[in-house]
């Protein structure tokens, strides 16, 4: 039987034998934290009555899903980042599913062409300006980092991370190899310092006067406001919602997908119909600082603060094709060296 699982050890067990399927249960592997997930699981039981059973992992889902085959536990799978969704969907891992459900609280833009993944909640890729060295309207494009008038002013973590391969995955899809090429290295030359940290380093950076600009997820914003520790580096910058030429603001998201194994298919399909309903969209937005993505859903106060921006209208999915290329595109220009 499925339960709640407190080590490797123990989970490894219970993956070991066929997990049969009960009526009032659903299994979950998570790669988002415990704090994110526990107000959806517990208010899905509410008004169900369905068990939610989490297994929270640091790394490795695609392997161990793949390793457990057909006779895996695992219900549904909840992660960050395209590349993520992708790469579970790409393992061969996944199910397509078909709901109108979900098809109607989730905009095509924000779902598999296939069905085997759809969004939940959004935050944009933006840009942390000096309230103090970079006036209104300085910056309003990404194709603008790799402006000179930049040099030496940027900060950013690894162009490796993921979520800047998904940023120049982007740039690539909408520029081709060879400007893309050249956006990372006008880029690479504006930096301040070698790339290093998280998105959070780099208003702290900028903060202390050693850059002006840096690019960062919107939800980061909120998560330094909370911290009195991190406040004054949020209130030294300003959010920036740049721009494609002739497109939107990147996005990546958060999403969710059912397991090709499923044992309790049908419970799967209640959680994820669920999860995608405006209300449970909220909840899950508002515990990170993001952004809901059924139409008739809205962002908390603090979030919606920050103002509106018109997403990039690529599907996801196309960018995660990129990928590959982005990568090769980052390393070979040596981005972070």
């Amino acid at each position: 039987m499925f339960s709640k699982i407190k080590s490797a050890v123990l989970f490894a067990t219970a993956a070991a034998v066929a997990a049969p399927a009960f009526a009032d249960e659903v299994n979950v592997y998570s790669y988002r934290q415990p704090e994110l997930i526990k107000p959806l699981t517990d208010a899905f039981t509410d008004e169900t009555g369905i068990k939610v059973n989490v297994a929270f992992l640091k790394k490795g889902m695609v392997e161990r899903l793949q390793a457990e085959g057909d006779r895996s536990p695992a219900d549904v799978v909840l992660t960050v980042d395209i590349s993520r969704l992708s790469a579970v969907v790409n393992a061969g891992v996944t199910q397509s599913v078909e709901s109108d459900v979900i098809n109607s609280n989730v905009p095509e833009i924000y779902r598999d062409p296939e069905g085997h993944w759809f969004g939940l909640t959004t935050r944009a890729r933006i840009i942390y300006a000096s309230k103090d060295r970079v006036a209104d309207g300085e910056v309003t494009t990404y194709e603008d980092l790799a402006d000179p008038k930049w040099k030496g002013r940027i900060c950013t973590r690894s162009g490796l991370h993921a979520y800047n391969v998904a940023l120049t995955s982007a740039i690539l899809h909408h520029h081709g190899e060879a400007e893309a090429t050249e956006w990372l290295q006008g880029v690479k030359s504006n930096l301040a310092r070698k790339p290093q940290g998280n998105d959070r380093a780099q208003v702290k950076a900028i903060w202390s006067g050693e850059c002006d600009i840096s690019v960062g997820n919107t939800y980061y914003m909120g998560k330094m406001l909370a911290d009195p520790e991190q406040q004054g580096w949020a209130d030294s910058v300003r959010i920036v919602f740049p721009t494609f030429e002739n497109a939107g603001t990147h996005v990546n998201i958060s999403g969710v997908a059912m397991t090709k194994a499923a044992p309790n298919k049908e419970n799967a399909l209640k959680l994820m119909e669920f999860l995608t309903s405006p209300k449970a969209q909220e909840i899950y937005a508002s515990a990170n600082y993001e952004y809901p993505i059924a139409p008739t859903s809205s962002p908390v106060e603090i979030v919606e603060s920050w103002g509106e921006f018109t997403p990039d209208p690529v599907n996801l999915m196309t960018l995660a094709g990129e990928r590959p290329a982005a990568l090769k595109l980052i390393e070979s220009v040596d981005f972070d060296g």
